[in-house]
């Protein structure tokens, strides 16, 4: 089967739209209680202490206001802002 030069830009920009997606849907994921780093590490999503938070964290890579951000410990996971856990270290 030959395709033609429309087709092979159709699926180019199929293939790059998927990716792009693919890593947004990635990014946006949280990190839940129950996973077992995140017990490891004893995350909760709602600090007790409110001066120790995970938007307070050297290692939060959210940005300033946002409910939640990244964090080097989860990969793409993301952390609540008011989150908490044992690797916290202040910023």
């Amino acid at each position: 089967m030959k395709n033609s030069r429309r087709q092979f830009m159709i699926l180019s920009a199929a293939g790059a739209c998927t990716l792009a997606l693919n890593g947004k849907v990635q990014a946006q994921a949280m990190v839940s209680e129950s996973d077992p780093q995140a017990k490891a590490l004893k995350y909760v999503a709602v600090t007790p202490d409110a001066s120790k938070n995970c938007a307070n964290c050297a290692l939060y890579q959210g940005k300033a206001g946002a409910a939640a951000g990244g964090c080097s410990l989860f990969g793409a996971k993301q952390v609540a802002a008011n989150g908490w856990c044992s690797a916290w270290a202040k910023k």
